[in-house]
């Protein structure tokens, strides 16, 4: 395929930087619960790669991304972070560890400066019995996280590299089909499909070739979205 002209396609800025499609549980409920949960809820600032939970601890409650990215994954024993996803304004993580009665099965770093609210077990537990058709959106937002996830699974067991990396690109982007601009390294995207940085770069060199991105020292211009989902099914 030859190279495509993208000169006067000027990307966008990119939206909230995210590796998941899914609306994440919290986004899930109704707008007035949202605002119960947030009130009275500390919000706290956290630097550049400064943890915020880690792995093994009890849950206390859970975490709504109020500014910046935070890269959930877990710390291997080399002391190596490895990112399972990035999580933007908006998203939440932690109310399976509540619902569940568990320990925190990931770690969480701050990915750049951001501001994350934190939502105790127990107001959390207090709303949803005071609104018992909470708990059914709580499931549809289950439902809707579980099935990417069993995607993204059978993805890495068939699909190939390439495919992946496609898909992954798309999903930053936001979705959408207007050209966008990702602040996301190389090191990054091999940690989210769980392959070689070696072989992300093969996957990405491919895409640039084919003219669908353009690489820079951490940013990838996203030319045609779209046109990577569908890459992505192939």
């Amino acid at each position: 395929m030859s190279n495509i002209e993208h000169s006067s396609d000027k990307a966008a800025p990119s939206p909230p930087l995210r590796s998941l499609l899914a609306a994440m549980m919290f986004e899930a409920l109704a707008p007035d619960i949202q605002v119960q949960l947030r009130a009275g809820s500390p919000s706290q600032l956290f630097s550049d790669g400064q943890l915020i939970h880690q792995r093994g601890t009890e849950s206390e409650g859970f975490c709504l991304i109020e500014e910046g990215t935070v890269s959930v994954g877990q710390f291997l024993r080399s002391g190596e972070f490895r990112s399972v996803a990035l999580l933007g304004p908006g998203d939440s993580y932690g109310e399976l560890a509540i619902l569940a009665n568990r320990p925190r099965i990931v770690d969480s770093l701050a990915r750049g400066p951001a501001r994350v609210r934190f939502i105790g077990s127990a107001l959390f537990e207090r709303v949803l019995a005071e609104n018992p058709s909470a708990m059914r959106a709580l499931l549809g937002g289950m439902a809707a996280q579980l099935q990417e996830t069993l995607d993204l699974l059978a993805g890495m067991r068939s699909g190939t590299s390439f495919a992946r990396t496609a898909g992954l690109l798309a999903n930053l982007a936001g979705g959408g089909s207007e050209p966008r601009t990702v602040g996301v390294t190389q090191q990054e995207i091999a940690d989210l499909l769980g392959v070689t940085r070696a072989t992300a770069n093969a996957a990405l060199k491919t895409l640039e070739a084919q003219g669908l991105i353009a690489r820079s020292y951490g940013v990838i211009e996203v030319f045609e979205p779209a046109r990577l989902t569908l890459l992505a099914m192939t």
